[in-house]
């Protein structure tokens, strides 16, 4: 049965799409899982990693809520072991199409949990990518998943953003999703040359201490190189430069979060 993680936070820029494609492509690719990767965001930022225009799509993680469209008529192989349920700006609608019509869907969070159901079982790991808010999307999310792996960004003001986040999930887990679970806090993003930064990191690591929450060891450097593999080749970083001290980054969180040996 397949672990559901989604990668969440209520800001934009934090770096999930880079994490849900980077680690699912550690794991389908070192040992041999199988992968699906679900995108709620409207920018389609998991399409564009594999170099795919999200605009191509006739159907949609939108179409999968909204009109009820079988999940697997959605599917696209990204790679040998990973296949993607594409989002495209379609889901920037999806709460105006949905909720003056809440007649018509009774249980409003569970949309994509009931989906999710049909063919869990067929995936190693499920990796959602998130819109930056907390409104019916990530809801859904949230309710569908079993943990929850948050990026923070050590910048001003982001610890209180961190408590924010932490705060709706334990929520969503007391009202609708009792098996859900923080799996950890990971740093993003990181200039450990700067006073800032390694101020923030000390902060939210002292929060997580206090609070009995998992902040993973590993940070994820702020490096171009993630942005440029995407760009140039059209493939997560961790497929094309993984010798690179900073790539490694990801492998090293990949085995924090589900284990495994990836001799980096």
């Amino acid at each position: 049965m397949g672990v559901i993680y989604t990668i969440s936070s209520n800001k934009g820029g934090t770096g999930k799409s880079s994490l849900v494609s980077n680690i699912s492509s550690v794991i389908a690719e070192n040992q041999g899982k199988k992968i699906l990767i679900i995108d709620t965001d409207g920018q389609g930022n998991l399409s564009i990693a594999f170099g795919l225009n999200p605009s191509d799509y006739e159907n949609t993680t939108y179409d999968v809520l909204v009109k009820g469209t079988d999940i697997k008529d959605c599917l696209v192989k990204v790679t040998d072991n990973i296949d993607l349920l594409p989002s495209n700006d379609d889901m920037n609608f999806l709460e105006f199409d949905i909720l003056p019509k809440y007649q018509e869907y009774k249980r409003p969070f569970h949309l994509l949990y009931d989906k999710l159901s049909q063919i869990k079982n067929e995936y190693d790991y499920i990796f959602i990518d998130t819109p930056p808010s907390l409104g019916l999307v990530a809801g859904n999310v949230l309710v569908a998943s079993d943990k929850v792996i948050i990026p923070f960004v050590p910048e001003m003001y982001s610890v209180r953003g961190l408590v924010k986040v932490i705060n709706a999930v334990n929520d969503f887990k007391r009202r609708d999703n009792p098996n859900l679970e923080i799996a950890g806090v990971v740093g993003v993003m990181v200039d450990s040359r700067t006073n800032l930064h390694t101020d923030m990191l000390q902060q939210a690591r002292r929060y997580c201490l206090e609070n009995d929450i998992k902040m993973f060891d590993t940070i994820i450097p702020k490096s171009i190189r993630f942005a440029n593999a995407t760009a140039y080749q059209g493939k997560p970083a961790v497929l094309t430069e993984s010798s690179h001290p900073m790539v490694k980054s990801y492998f090293k969180l990949t085995d924090e979060i589900v284990g495994g040996d990836y001799n980096v």
